[in-house]
């Protein structure tokens, strides 16, 4: 069958169970044939394709009649558009023609079609009929507002009957579904029809005698079941046989979704499945723990993978003496699963477009589907694990499509969802080929919430190119972040969208630190006697510091490049300098990092071999990964740290130099690039420029001889900023914007 349907006041409307049982109905029967068939322009309708909580349609047919297309390409439905195009006079033409009446144009996409605002009195004007029939259109007239021209025999029911006779449909086969005037003429056609609840009163009159059309009682898309019912288009046992239900709630009251456990696994020597403490130095991991220490109910959501016949433990405890009532849930996944979704699509695709690297990006669209597989396997275990009305909180890139699948699995739940990567402007995210199915997903959610106002902005403006959003509020960003004085500031920030179907709340949380574990390493008495050593060797040097993964995004190139200038032009440095740079390297699979591993390495080699003394060495590099608390003794030891990403959504790095000076009373210099997230945060840092070579050395320079009092003066300022706003206080921050209206709900939960 084809369900043709209108769409405003009727596929759009309608109680949420009626609107949640018609979509999954759809959904469950791939023989119904869905066909919008609007006033709108099919501009207007593109939103509509980004929603992913609505069926997508098979068909669309759009201003009034006037264009067919086939809904999954958007391509005009050849012979049918011909037809219409052939009797249309162009709207230059019928805008002139129009013109001395001073009727005022409709300010919305249009096409093959003129529409304006036009009073009773107005359309009863003889002389816009024959103006018309000049032009060889026709007049519609609707809601005693509304005035469209339109190609001659064009309209609603012409289209779509042109539509059924192509597909060689028997138009007992069709149902048409409409609640105003202009949708009469599909009502009026052979086909059967529904005036859903609420239609126009001018609609029921005309379709009174209509044996074939129903006057439903429920409007929207009630009123489009019970014409599935009353015509019997799905069989004896009607809709209640076929509608998939929701999934049934679990007892989680907040669901923490992450791509990886709270915990590492590992296989022993005999080959046994192992679980420790997860070794990476990630702090956020154990924050969101903390979450759960009050005994409250909840769940981990991470992938495991799992290959072979043995057996897969799909709930397994966190740790049952601190999380009683935490429980992991986790989703199996292949070996080569988690390779394509996360090592190669996501830091393939998404990685490089996310941080401006575009033309680094490599799209695939086999990948893309392992990637919505993977999703919905989350959000499925999400949606089993959740409580009635529970929180769940969803973290990054990885998951982006889980709220889209989430909602409809799961329509009561509180979605949240934190971006801890750098969202980029609107020019360079709509590089990505399923950009609308993205945005989509992420206006699913309650709230969302980003590092800093620019990406919280940036976000904004690409939702607008996919959605006709209004922003109902929005705040400064003064005093909590810089404004105008850095690349990633911003003076104001949206912090509420309407997207026409719900409100979306927004938030700026830089991620904090556990200062305690500074704290800790830094008391460690192997880690004293490594600084006092590190004290010791460095006597009469100054020591810069440069700490980051490798990754083309980090500009350490960029660095090492500047790093030389800053010698060569300043010759007084050479034997009173050294630059230790610690590069963690990327994991063997990731191989888009091999050539700028070898560029680094040959920077090094020319620098050194160029500057090198007996006795002095200019730049120190360790291509490893060092414990945190050997690093930490690194941080407390330099007199500048020189930070310089090309782009980044935060910089853990910049804060842990910050807190490992503040803790022992130093005074380095934080060195850091404007393009850093937390740039727009670290009041007291020195900013600069990493594409601007000369701007890198000087500011280097400028750290390097900055005053005692100056340095010690910056660095009590950022050491305040990041004692405050820590680790747990962007967690609480967050939790409380997801329930603004139940602050003290949201604070004992967050204990």
């Amino acid at each position: 069958m084809l369900l043709a349907t209108d769409l405003d006041g009727t596929f759009l409307a309608g109680d949420p169970e009626d609107r949640l049982s018609l979509y999954q109905t759809i959904a469950a029967h791939p023989e119904i044939k869905l066909a919008y068939v609007t006033g709108r322009s099919l501009e207007a309708v593109l939103p509509l394709l980004a929603d992913p909580t609505l069926p997508q349609p098979d068909f669309i047919i759009a201003d009034v009649g006037a264009t067919l297309v086939h809904g999954d390409s958007l391509q005009p439905i050849q012979p049918l558009q011909s037809v219409v195009d052939a009797r249309w006079p162009g709207e230059t033409q019928v805008a002139s023609a129009i013109e001395p009446f001073g009727l005022e144009r409709q300010d919305v996409p249009q096409a093959r079609r003129c529409s304006y605002f036009c009073t009773p009195e107005q359309a009863a004007n003889p002389q816009l009929r024959k103006v018309a029939d000049e032009l060889g259109c026709d007049l519609l007239y609707s809601a005693e507002l509304y005035l469209d021209f339109l190609p001659k025999g064009v309209n609603k029911g012409s289209s779509l009957q042109a539509l059924a006779d192509w597909l060689e449909l028997d138009h007992a086969q069709v149902l048409a579904a409409g609640d105003t005037l202009n949708d009469l003429s599909m009502l009026s056609a052979s086909f059967h029809g529904v005036c859903v609840g609420q239609s126009e009163s001018a609609l029921l009159e005309a379709t009174a005698n209509h044996s074939r059309t129903l006057h439903a009682s429920r409007p929207g898309c009630g009123g489009i079941l019970e014409a599935f019912a009353h015509f019997g288009f799905l069989g004896e046992h009607g809709i209640a046989a076929e509608r998939r239900q929701a999934a049934q709630p679990g007892k989680a009251e907040l669901v923490m979704v992450y791509h990886r456990l709270p915990y590492e696994e590992y296989r022993n020597a005999a080959g046994k499945l192992q679980r420790r403490r997860p070794t990476s130095p990630n702090g956020i991991i154990p924050t969101l723990l903390s979450f759960f220490g009050d005994g409250r109910k909840g769940s981990w959501v991470a992938w495991a993978v799992h290959e072979g016949d043995e057996p897969f433990d799909s709930h397994t405890t966190v740790d049952a003496e601190r999380y009683p009532k935490l429980t992991a849930a986790r989703v199996k996944l292949s070996k080569d699963e988690v390779d394509i979704f996360y090592k190669r699509f996501s830091k393939e695709a998404f990685w490089p477009t996310l941080h401006t690297f575009w033309e680094r990006a490599t799209f695939n669209e086999d990948d893309w589907q392992v990637y919505l597989k993977v999703n919905r396997a989350f959000a499925e275990r999400t949606a089993l694990e959740a409580a009635e009305g529970a929180i769940v909180w969803l973290h990054d890139y990885n998951l982006w499509m889980v709220p889209a699948y989430l909602r409809e699995l799961r329509p009561d739940l509180r979605i949240a969802f934190f971006h801890h990567t750098y969202f980029p402007s609107a020019d360079l995210f709509n590089v990505l080929p399923w950009r609308r199915q993205i945005v989509g997903s992420l206006l699913q959610c309650d709230y969302i919430g980003f590092h800093i106002p620019r990406q919280v902005e940036n976000f904004v403006d690409v939702a607008r190119g996919v959605f006709p959003l209004k922003a109902l509020e929005r705040q400064s960003c003064a005093p909590r972040f810089i404004t105008y004085g850095c690349a990633v500031g911003l003076e104001r920030m949206t912090t509420e969208l309407d997207t026409g179907s719900r409100r979306v709340r927004l938030g700026a949380h830089p991620v904090g630190l556990d200062i305690d574990r500074v704290r800790s390493a830094l008391e460690a008495p192997k880690i004293k006697e490594l600084m006092a050593q590190l004290r010791e060797e460095m006597q009469g040097v100054k020591l810069i510091l440069s700490v980051e993964r490798l990754d083309y995004t980090k500009g350490i190139l960029e660095k090492l490049n500047a790093y030389e200038r800053l010698l060569d032009d300043n010759p007084e440095l050479i034997g009173k300098v050294t630059l230790v740079s610690v590069c963690v390297p990327a994991a063997r699979e990731m191989t888009i990092y091999d050539e700028l591993q070898t560029q680094i390495e040959q920077a090094v080699g020319r620098i050194n071999g160029r500057f090198a003394r007996i006795g002095w060495t200019p730049l120190q590099f360790f291509f490893r990964s060092l414990p945190f608390e050997e690093v930490s003794a690194w941080y407390a030891m330099a007199d500048v740290m020189w930070i310089t990403p090309l782009r980044d959504g935060l910089n853990l790095v910049a804060k842990e130099f910050v807190a490992a000076q503040g803790l022992l009373g130093g005074r380095g210099v934080l060195v850091l690039s404007e393009f850093a997230g937390t740039a727009a945060e670290l009041k007291g840092a020195l900013l600069t420029n990493p594409h601007d070579p000369a701007d890198l050395a000087q500011t280097c320079y400028l750290a390097l001889n900055m005053p005692a009092s100056e340095a010690k003066a910056r660095l009590r300022e950022l050491f305040d900023i990041v004692c405050f706003n820590d680790i747990r206080r962007w967690g609480e921050d967050f939790l409380a914007g997801v329930e603004p209206a139940q602050d003290d709900e949201v604070l004992e939960l967050a204990g």
